[in-house]
């Protein structure tokens, strides 16, 4: 290695030329150039992977987990979080995917593609011994001047509007597996975002908190179009005594998360009784304060009750004569959703409820059976905060992807709701930034200048993509398109993925985030970046023995002074 590049003194003046043996001679190292060309050529591979399942003719991805499922989805993040990869630079890329997936839930394939177009276009002047900080400072400051392009052609949207917030949201579906079923599935998310939105009164922000308040709930069987959203909450629970009512109108609810039975202690505990008497004594202890629970609870004359802890058969017995309904064992997710939806809370002890506790909003509790199973639906909330989507479809391979499907169209909801700014799809966005940064890079000197091209040629993967995988003609296709935008003209022309043609994207409505198409270019770049300032790479450390103590011999003095 060059130690004028490592950072060290040139060859010359080192003083010292023998070679010393510093690591262990299991570790691999790889290190300069070589380091940088292995770890574009891993991210290269990661990206050709999903490349296949872009577009609205996307291939899909059939794979088996270590568990023997099978998973069958065109969802970038799905196919690679289910990939066991070894290089390291692969499994940054697939972290990326992830990190794309949580920060906007959508974009997960585009910004595989884009990252490792972009580390393909620095591999040429990576070989031609352009340092890596001049290459990445060149894609920094393109990174800026991209995200400033994008903000220009960018238009607001009216979210009031639920048909312009439903076409947006269509555009998403539109590559997915359900995209014959797209205005079902988009009224299926706009309806549960906006159920769960709250205004938090002490910062005045808008909280979408959909993964915690809005739970899917998948049944096979049935049709596709009995899927809704209900304005309320359904568990698959039944009530734990036979003759407890299952049906109510206007019910009062009350929520626990302490145990309605006879405290048990925590390890075993033996109990000597001496007089045979007593052991009536201690069962009737036992019943006296599961009673006194259960009066405490009477009191107040809940219609429905759920705990999260156990509840014994001497307290069924006792709520059953009360006329009380009782779910037990709920978990504490469902909990919260019910006190969100019923507008109760959550009690922790039964001599600590108040009236104020009781949740008075909901309009039905009912107990159906769905195939072999029973639900307890509380439904026709008045302006529930929390809610159950409720999927039916024929197969569980099939809910499990409309499962991912919605939740990516939820998230275009919620960016929508945080941020109503939309571009173009279908390349077109990407291809007016892209001729934008082709005509800034004239007037840039250095090798700057080839940077920004290089990111502007990089950005033409998403439009040529949709070209190669609708079967068209992609070399003429690119060409007419850059024609299209050239000195900006018209930044609204892209590629029509179904067809195979040139189209205007204005016209055809394909719409997306501001929010994901910024997230993915700042993803990508800055991971490239990082890919590009690594120099060298270190494998094979031997792990630490967990038995504690070293494997390392004892100095040499020590054993000497034994011997002595």
């Amino acid at each position: 290695i060059n130690a004028e590049y490592m950072g060290g003194q040139p060859d010359h003046c080192m003083t010292n030329p023998t070679t010393m043996q510093v690591l262990n001679h299991n570790v691999k190292r790889q290190s300069g150039r070589q380091a940088q060309l292995d770890n574009i050529q891993s991210a290269k591979a990661v990206s050709d992977i999903i490349r296949t399942t872009l577009g609205p003719r996307a291939m899909l991805k059939m794979i088996l987990d270590p568990m023997g499922g099978i998973v069958i989805t065109n969802d970038g993040n799905a196919i690679l979080r289910e990939i066991d990869v070894t290089h390291p630079a692969a499994k940054h890329m697939i972290e990326l995917s992830r990190a794309q997936d949580e920060e906007v839930g959508d974009g997960t394939t585009s910004v595989i593609i884009l990252a490792g177009e972009m580390l393909q276009m620095a591999q040429r002047y990576v070989e031609d011994q352009i340092h890596p900080i001049k290459i990445v400072n060149g894609f920094m400051s393109a990174l800026d001047d991209a995200v400033e392009l994008l903000g220009t052609v960018a238009h607001p949207l009216d979210i009031d509007n639920r048909q312009e917030l439903a076409k947006v949201v269509c555009s998403c579906l539109g590559t997915k597996m359900v995209s014959r079923m797209d205005e079902l599935m988009s009224n299926l998310a706009i309806d549960a975002v906006r159920t769960v939105t709250t205004l938090d009164k002490t910062s005045g922000k808008t909280e979408i908190d959909f993964k915690r308040y809005a739970k899917v709930e998948k049944i096979p069987g049935g049709e596709f179009a009995d899927s809704r959203v209900l304005s309320g909450v359904m568990l698959n629970k039944d009530v734990v005594h036979p003759r407890m009512q299952r049906r109510r109108t206007a019910p009062r609810v009350l929520l626990l998360d302490c145990p309605l039975e006879y405290k048990k202690g925590e390890n075993s505990i033996n109990v000597e009784l001496k007089d045979p008497n007593n052991f009536e004594l201690m069962l009737r202890l036992e019943e006296e304060y599961v009673k006194a629970l259960c009066d405490d609870i009477a009191k107040f004359k809940p219609d429905v009750v759920f705990t999260e802890k156990g509840l014994s058969d001497i307290a069924a017995h006792y709520l059953m004569k009360s006329g009380i309904s009782a779910f037990r064992r709920l978990r504490k997710t469902d909990n919260n959703r019910i006190a969100r939806a019923t507008g109760a809370t959550i009690v922790h002890r039964t001599d600590e409820i108040q009236e104020g506790d009781i949740g008075t909003k909901c309009g039905l509790m009912e107990v159906r059976k769905i195939g072999d199973e029973f639900f307890v639906f509380l439904d026709e909330c008045k302006e529930p905060k929390a809610c159950t989507i409720l999927l039916r479809g024929p197969s569980k391979d099939l809910l499990n992807e409309i499962e991912r499907n919605l939740l990516d169209a939820m998230n275009v909801v919620r960016n929508l709701l945080v941020d109503p700014r939309v571009v173009y799809g279908a390349g077109a966005s990407e291809m007016a930034v892209s001729a934008a940064l082709m005509e800034k890079s004239k007037s840039i000197v250095g090798v700057a200048q080839w940077i920004y091209q290089a990111v502007a040629m990089a950005l033409e993967v998403i439009p040529r993509t949709l070209a190669q995988n609708c079967g068209a003609n992609v070399i003429k296709l690119t060409t007419e398109l850059r024609a299209k935008h050239a000195k900006g003209a018209s930044p609204q022309w892209g590629i029509d993925g179904h067809k195979g043609v040139l189209a205007n994207i204005a016209e055809l409505g394909v719409l997306e985030p501001f929010a994901v198409k910024v997230q993915t270019l700042r993803t990508s770049i800055e991971a490239c970046c990082m890919l590009l300032r690594i120099d060298a790479v270190v494998s094979g450390i031997a792990a630490k023995k967990e038995s504690g103590g070293s494997s390392a011999p004892p100095p040499e003095n020590e054993e000497m002074g034994e011997a002595a």
